[in-house]
This record gives C-alpha cells, structure tokens and sequence, in this order.
C-alpha cells in the first residue's frame, strides 16, 4: 500500500483498561500513560506508527481517560491528529473498538488496531499487502516465540489463513501481538453484544461466518508493559528500539 493509500487508514488504539497488575505502580494515572524515558508510554506507540506514515489516531479510553485526554489536547503533535473517545462502562477490547468508531463518526477504507500497553517494532506494510486482496477481510498480526508457553497460540493453515486461538502451550509458537488490520465493511459482521472481545468474541464469529483473515508473522521487538517485571523493562525497550528505528 503506498503513502497516499495509508490516509485511508486510521489508527485505533485501545487504552480502556484498568491495569490491575501494575496499578500499584501507576497511582492516578491509566497504565498506558506511564512515564517511559521523558514520554508516556502511549506517545512512543503513536510516535512510532507516524514513523509508519500514520497521522490519524483515534484512543479508545476508559479508566482515568480524562488524563489521557487532557495529555494530547496539550500535546499536539506536529502533523498528528489524536481524537479520544471514553467508554462509559467496561466494553472489552472489540467493544471500546466499536464504541471509538461510533462517536468518531469517520469512516476509512481501513482500521488498524493496536493495544496501548504494548509496542512491537516491526514494519507493517505486509499487514496493509494483504488487504489488496479483495477476499480478505483483516489481517493478524503474529509474532513468532522460541517459547510461546506464557500466552495463546495463533493456528493457521498452509496459506495463513487464521483457523483459530489455541490455548497456552509449551515449546515454540506464533502469538497474537495484538496488532489488527480490518476492512471498514467488515465492521457489520461483528456479534453484537456488550463486553465485547476481538480474541473471543469477533474472530471465532467471522471465521464461522467464512471470513478470511490472514495471519502476518514477524520476529520482532516485543514488550507489553503489563506486569510490574515487564515495566521496569521499558525505558531500556523503548531506548534501544527507537535507536535502532531511525
């Protein structure tokens, strides 16, 4: 997909949760606002897509999502647009998705949906490839592990095509990265129901409904900040990377 076709793309990312296990760590502040290297976390993530000639953003909040809000109104990042939209309760990952879209009232050829709590450094443009096909629906982002035993598995077939979640297993594996690629139409066929999951809820619907929905691997540099050992590892992640990145 070329720089100009990319317009038609706006960035979802999902900054809605509580952030139990580290709360402790974050008092008053939602968990992807944590302070990593001068910056918070979440402004890295958006950094970091513009890098990928992305310019339009819209944050799904929940928990505490006035200080994410009041954060970027105050901001304003050059050639960025960041628009944000609270849940009134807990909606889930699809449901903040879906809620975000409804009040922002845009519509684009393609949403790309990432999580605030968790930055991968790869190249997305493969992601973007795929949906030239006309067949294809979305695109999964995997990441490929030496050990995949902390969390669930992507199945797929020879032609990565996505066939299913798989629960946790020992040894070597392709995880979810939490990176998704989807057409606009394909919005219509999510379940309607409230919460509502991407993992649980809308890929097992569009599978049954005969979606194809391609599963995208990478090696890649991988952290979510979700746990109180992984945080403390940011400010390194983050420094490293970008350092690598440009």
């Amino acid at each position: 997909m070329i720089n100009s076709e990319r317009k038609n793309l706006i960035a979802v990312i999902l900054a809605g949760g509580f952030g139990t296990r580290v709360k402790h760590l974050l008092p008053n502040i939602p968990k992807p606002m944590a302070e990593v290297a001068n910056k918070p976390f979440l402004e890295w993530i958006i950094n970091y897509l513009h890098q990928q000639n992305i310019d339009n953003f819209i944050i799904s909040t929940g928990y505490l999502g006035d200080i994410i809000e009041s954060y970027f109104t105050k901001q304003n990042l050059e050639n960025i647009t960041i628009n944000c939209y609270q849940e009134s309760e807990p909606l889930g990952t699809a449901g903040g998705f879906i809620n975000a879209v409804n009040l922002s009232n845009q519509q684009t050829f393609s949403w790309l949906i990432t999580n605030g709590d968790s930055l991968i450094f790869t190249d997305l443009k493969s992601l973007y490839n795929s949906l030239e096909n006309q067949d294809v629906e979305g695109v999964i982002l995997g990441l490929s592990l030496p050990d995949a035993s902390r969390y669930g598995s992507l199945k797929y077939d020879d032609d990565y095509n996505l066939i299913s979640f798989a629960e946790k297993q020992q040894g070597k594996g392709v995880i979810n990265a939490g990176v998704y690629l989807f057409k606009h139409s394909v919005i219509n066929k999510f379940p309607d129901k409230k919460p509502l999951s991407f993992e649980y809820d809308v890929f097992p619907e569009l599978l049954n409904q005969g979606c194809k929905i391609k599963v995208h691997i990478t090696e890649a540099s991988f952290l979510d900040i979700g746990t109180p050992e992984t945080l403390i590892q940011a400010e390194d992640f983050i420094l490293n990377n970008f350092k690598i990145n440009n």
